[in-house]
């Protein structure tokens, strides 16, 4: 298989990952706390490390503000209503995940806020002018997606984080794409909260993920946190992180999502970074020069990863994918990607388009085949 979903996870994982991932677990699996037995020491000292080792990795200063959550679903869903308070005004793009258009619709048609979300150009990018024409006295919140899941495209994520601070909006990113493949540093980029996923271009396993807050931010206990873990209190706890963090946690996700950022800091953001857009710009290129192809929003490929749309003209994006893995044994995703406003603008609803997204471990090789194959279903 040539798989080239790496937007929905990537895959395969490193296997010094999974390796350390299972060590890991086999000596610390226990559940931690202030216990007197070692291993439940040992795996609480491990959290602290990890929550370190996070927070580090995002450019925050307070390992108590980092946040495990299942993915960056969960995440954003915490964040947005622990914000989002009655009366408030929030601003988004037209580029987001159904991960923040869901809860921010949901509370838009329930009266709670008001929302405005800003469209994209020709070539996918958000104009921080215009988030800052929206912005009013009852703005709470900016949610921005920093790289199209549909698009690729990596937003002006600094510019829009300077606005909102002279304006005094704290900035929310959807990190889910970004995180592993372009550097975040929470400070310099004055955003406020990071929502992160460990499974795709972490390079790490499914059902972990995160949520860093800024130094300033507070975030009302959406979760309500876990009895117990202040004991003998029998109400739930009010400091970070437990204030937010219920039940038992995610260890052999956590073990495996430390390791994954090691491996990912080891090979170096930007070399990781280079080698997925390489690899996109050399399907693109090949791509643009058959006439039945559409591509959207990849004129240039600066300030993208490796994500490239496209359609081909006269065959459903669902069958074009059946045909790409049936007949020729690559692995690419269709429809809308839980991103329907951009296919409402790129006038590819309801069927949406056909993606391609690289990863660690694809190569120059896998880019020729993919071309052969729509050349060969192309000439059908």
């Amino acid at each position: 298989m040539i798989y080239l979903d790496n937007a929905a996870t990537s895959f395969p994982k490193p296997p010094e990952v999974l390796e350390e991932m299972l060590e890991t677990y086999s000596r610390l699996g226990v559940l931690p706390g202030k216990q007197s037995y070692g291993p439940a020491a040992a795996c609480d000292r491990y959290l602290e490390e990890a929550r370190s080792q996070i927070a580090a990795f995002f450019g925050s200063r307070n390992p108590e503000k980092v946040l495990f959550a299942y993915n960056s679903t969960a995440a954003l869903k915490a964040i947005i209503h622990g914000l989002a308070e009655p009366g408030s005004h929030v601003i988004s793009t037209r580029l987001e995940h159904n991960s923040v258009l869901s809860p921010l619709l949901r509370l838009r048609d329930r009266g709670v806020i008001t929302l405005d979300t800003v469209s994209f150009d020709t070539n996918g990018f958000i104009d921080p002018q215009e988030v800052a024409d929206l912005i009013g006295p009852s703005t709470r919140l900016v949610v921005l997606n920093h790289v199209s899941n549909v698009l690729g495209t990596i937003q002006p994520v600094c510019e829009i984080g300077r606005i909102c601070g002279e304006n005094g909006v704290p900035l929310v990113l959807d990190a889910a794409q970004s995180a592993g493949l372009v550097p975040i540093d929470m400070p310099a980029m004055n955003i406020q909260a990071v929502a992160f996923t460990g499974h795709k271009s972490l390079l790490g396993p499914t059902g972990i993920g995160g949520l860093v807050l800024g130094e300033a931010m507070d975030l009302r206990a959406i979760n309500l946190g876990r009895p117990g873990a202040d004991a003998p209190n029998t109400r739930y706890p009010v400091g970070f992180p437990y204030c937010v963090e219920p039940g038992t946690p995610n260890l052999l996700g956590i073990f495996g999502l430390c390791a994954a950022m090691r491996h990912v800091e080891h090979k170096g953001i930007g070399n990781l970074h280079g080698r997925v857009t390489s690899l996109a710009r050399a399907l693109r290129d090949g791509l643009a020069s058959l006439e039945a192809v559409k591509l959207y929003c990849a004129q240039n490929l600066d300030n993208h990863t490796g994500i490239i749309s496209c359609n081909l003209e006269g065959v459903d994006p669902g069958d074009f994918c059946v045909l790409l893995d049936s007949d020729f044994g690559i692995a690419a995703r269709s429809g809308l990607n839980c991103a329907p406003l951009v296919h409402e603008d790129l006038g590819t609803s309801p069927r949406g388009a056909v993606r391609f997204s690289f990863g660690a471990f694809n190569t120059e090789e896998q880019v020729t085949a993919v071309l052969a194959a729509v050349r060969a279903i192309a000439s059908r």
